[in-house]
């Protein structure tokens, strides 16, 4: 069973009674807007909206709210960023920090409209909203007001969860200071029910610079924000949900889950949601941070592969799966072969988990017009596309065998557009491929065996019919046969000459769209 349809399965168990009833499933997810959107946080977005998308599409109600964190204080400074000119930000909330861009009304809502663009792209939308919103509504003011009369509750379950002490005077609760803004160096020293005293001190947190307030403040309607735990709890109450995931550090054994659920159930008085974790999505093995500027942006993503291929690839792996993902290498190739073997298999009138992931793997709106076509493998548009000499269509019309669709020239250019943009910004150098004009250097170093099976091929070339590629495929086969040549040796020698390099596609294929002649000529070593 595809792993989305596990999870909506336990969601329809755990809340049938309102779902029977006609009321709405509440999916939520959220990302703290503190720099450029790494391209990780899509397996979160990937998690919640293929739930919201799955029960929507069995006919469930379900509203899906995405909040843009920007509530948080800036704790950290983005490489690409001045540190001198955003220092002075550090522990202030984000939607206080201006924006390093103009057209944006602070620092949170850049780098939010930012990520809700990208999930927008590839049809993860989501009712949006923003964690500053939430506090000045007012819809926190029972969890804050909850958390500050039972902080001894709060410090027992931080103890016996997590095994962190907090101090007997610690209220997990920081107000934003009226005199300076921070909102990380102010520290509560009271509570009588209604008002809290605090004061703002550089000593309450290393990164942050308080200064020296003190003062009494109502910390209702966003004059206050709760630390994260805390805070995952308050929401979990204020927007009533009922499925909401994270990531894979988030529910390790006494982490911000469990503690979560803990001040959810014990303080809050509220069930936590349904939720189960996401792996990590890692970049040539690395995992990426907003904050720390070493990001491979989300946006970067939507632009390197259309939106279809994008979800295909958050969608294909179980959600506690890793996922390892190099556009300098195969990966991308490899993912545009998975995304055709799956349209061949669901096109066959195969309905399995394969046809699932594909279905899915398109947005909602398009779904209902996915056209069979014939899809050229991306490696081979690829090299095309570098091969000046050679006309795209007239070269897939010759793999498809018939005539072209209008459909299938649409996957063409689509798949034409992509290959250029990854070969020009992506793509390891043993994957860019140029017609040697002239014969190339390396054609001195072919060993003599190498050379005299180069020359036997050019010879049995001319009985054949050169625009067949499947009857020179055979012939280099036999060729390499009768030259005692090992597989490498021979091909090679024929990527040397042609391309000046030692690989490079399906020899009979591409030795069929040159020049007779020129083949020829480049066989025997001339030119």
């Amino acid at each position: 069973m595809f792993w989305a349809d596990k999870i909506a399965d336990e969601v329809e168990r755990r809340y049938k009674d309102r779902i029977d009833a006609g009321e709405p499933i509440i999916v939520r997810d959220e990302k703290t807007a503190s720099g450029k959107v790494h391209v990780g946080s899509l397996r979160s977005a990937a998690l919640h909206a293929i739930v919201a998308d799955i029960l929507n599409d069995r006919g469930i109600a379900v509203k899906f709210l995405f909040e843009i964190n920007d509530f948080d204080p800036m704790d950290g400074i983005p490489g690409y960023l001045d540190e001198a000119t955003y220092a002075p930000y550090m522990g202030h909330p984000l939607f206080k920090v201006p924006s390093p861009e103009e057209g944006y009304e602070n620092f949170a809502e850049l780098y939010g409209q930012e990520y809700v663009e990208v999930v927008n792209t590839i049809g993860f939308g989501a009712e949006v909203y923003r964690a500053s919103e939430l506090y000045r509504s007012g819809a926190m003011n029972a969890a804050i007001r909850a958390v500050l009369d039972k902080k001894e509750i709060v410090h027992k379950i931080y103890k016996e969860v997590s095994g962190s002490e907090r101090k007997a005077d610690w209220y997990p609760l920081n107000v934003i200071c009226e005199k300076c803004g921070n909102l990380s160096a102010t520290r509560i020293t009271g509570w009588d029910g209604e008002m809290v005293d605090y004061e703002c001190s550089s000593d309450t947190i290393e990164w942050a610079e308080g200064c020296g307030h003190t003062g009494r403040i109502s910390p209702f309607d966003g004059n206050a924000s709760l630390p994260w735990k805390p805070e995952w709890a308050a929401k979990f109450m204020a927007n009533n949900v009922h499925f909401e995931g994270g990531g894979k550090d988030h529910y390790t054994k006494g982490g911000s889950r469990q503690v979560a659920e803990a001040i959810s159930r014990e303080v809050l008085e509220h069930e936590p949601p349904y939720g189960v974790f996401n792996e990590f999505f890692l970049v040539g093995g690395k995992k990426m941070s907003s904050s720390k500027g070493n990001a491979a942006t989300a946006k970067d993503m939507t632009e390197l592969l259309p939106p279809h291929i994008l979800r295909l690839l958050l969608l294909k792996t179980p959600i506690n799966r890793q996922i390892d993902f190099d556009p300098e290498g195969d990966a991308v190739p490899v993912l545009f072969d998975t995304y055709d073997r799956l349209a061949e298999k669901t096109w066959s009138g195969v309905e399995d988990d394969d046809s699932q992931v594909f279905k899915f793997s398109h947005v909602p709106e398009k779904r209902a017009e996915i056209q069979q076509r014939f899809l050229p493998r991306f490696s081979q548009i690829a090299f095309l596309v570098q091969m000046p000499h050679m006309d795209l269509y007239e070269e897939v019309t010759g793999m498809k065998g018939a005539e072209l669709t209008d459909a299938d020239k649409e996957e063409i250019d689509l798949r034409a557009t992509y290959a250029k943009k990854w070969l020009a910004e992506y793509a390891d150098e043993k994957f860019i491929f140029a017609l040697q004009e002239s014969l190339p250097e390396a054609a001195n170093n072919l060993s003599s065996e190498q050379k005299q099976a180069v020359a036997l091929f050019a010879q049995k070339l001319e009985a054949i019919d050169m625009k067949d590629g499947q009857a020179i495929h055979e012939l280099t086969h036999e060729i390499k046969e009768e030259s005692g040549l090992s597989p490498k040796e021979f091909f090679t020698a024929i990527y040397l000459l042609f391309l000046g390099k030692e690989s490079g596609p399906k020899v009979g294929w591409f030795l069929s769209t040159l020049d007779d002649s020129f083949v020829q000529q480049r066989l025997k070593l001339e030119g």
